[in-house]
């Protein structure tokens, strides 16, 4: 049996003077979260409006939960949530007004779930949004992208300047939304520390380029970070490194798993982080 995706890119493309998105494919299947990684500038928040329908794609096309005819956008939207990396709302409004201000939008919306995730991220209904801290601000826009029972939760950015502790809290909310099997997250973060704890599948992008998408252990599997003297690095295994960060006496680079027998002798491996994935084939310029 197949089974049910809930995003699906395929082929996207969208062109700029100064930037291409190209022949982006990705698929993200129900009751799992999907990292969503690249630098600045490397096509993350527009393949995220191309997927939204806020932009229109150049190529391919993009579908939610199977459909993509705009006559069916809004019962699409229905079960889409997003939070972004700034406020949605209006800074004077109180937590009880930005959830009356929202909830006629939805035909699900429960009120009580509402109250449920506002005592349990200790939001006070009579607090304005300008009032609260970065960290609860984005609690805030979790509890009212959560109380209208959408089955796809898109995040973008959301946990940047937020502290240790309440981003924890936060992937523990995500990992409780998609425990019943029938939710998906799609996360686009520059953190991937968090990636690192909850993340099932992973999208690389660079460039505008798709350099990968599957499982995260896949990606990380796929590569070992080297260290070694710089007198030991030949020619033939200079070739090798994807990425390379030279210090007196030797240095550090970044590998495919396949190459690993070649640095055996003379050179210490370990697996790298989603972070050093990222740094050294910024540094190679892709792979």
């Amino acid at each position: 049996m197949r089974e049910t995706m809930m995003v699906e890119a395929v082929h996207l493309e969208k062109r700029y003077k100064d930037f291409h998105l190209k022949d982006l494919s990705f698929s993200l299947p129900a009751g799992y979260i999907m990292g969503f990684i690249g630098a600045n500038g490397a096509g993350k928040t527009t393949a995220l409006r191309l997927l939204l329908h806020t932009l229109r794609a150049d190529g391919g096309e993009a579908k939610i939960f199977g459909l993509h005819h705009i006559a069916e956008e809004r019962r699409v939207k229905e079960d889409i949530a997003v939070v972004f990396d700034w406020i949605c709302l209006v800074e004077e409004w109180t937590v009880r007004q930005a959830a009356r201000g929202l909830a006629p939008f939805y035909r699900h919306w429960d009120p009580d779930l509402f109250a449920e995730y506002c005592r349990r991220f200790g939001l006070a209904p009579t607090k304005k949004v300008k009032e609260l801290s970065r960290g609860t601000q984005v609690k805030l826009s979790l509890a009212l992208a959560l109380s209208h029972g959408a089955r796809l939760l898109i995040l973008d950015e959301p946990t940047s300047g937020v502290d240790p502790m309440a981003r924890d809290e936060i992937l523990e909310i995500l990992q409780e939304y998609i425990a019943a099997g029938d939710r998906s997250v799609l996360f686009s973060t520059h953190i991937t520390s968090d990636l690192e704890k909850i993340a099932d599948y992973i999208t690389f992008l660079h460039r505008g380029r798709l350099l990968y998408t599957g499982t995260k252990d896949g990606l990380t599997e796929g590569f070992f970070l080297v260290k070694g003297g710089e007198p030991s690095l030949t020619p033939a295994l200079a070739e090798k490194l994807i990425g390379c960060r030279r210090y007196r006496g030797g240095f550090e680079g970044l590998i495919r798993s396949g190459d690993r027998p070649l640095f055996a002798r003379g050179f210490l491996t370990e697996p790298p982080t989603i972070e050093e994935i990222m740094v050294y084939v910024g540094k190679g310029g892709g792979v």
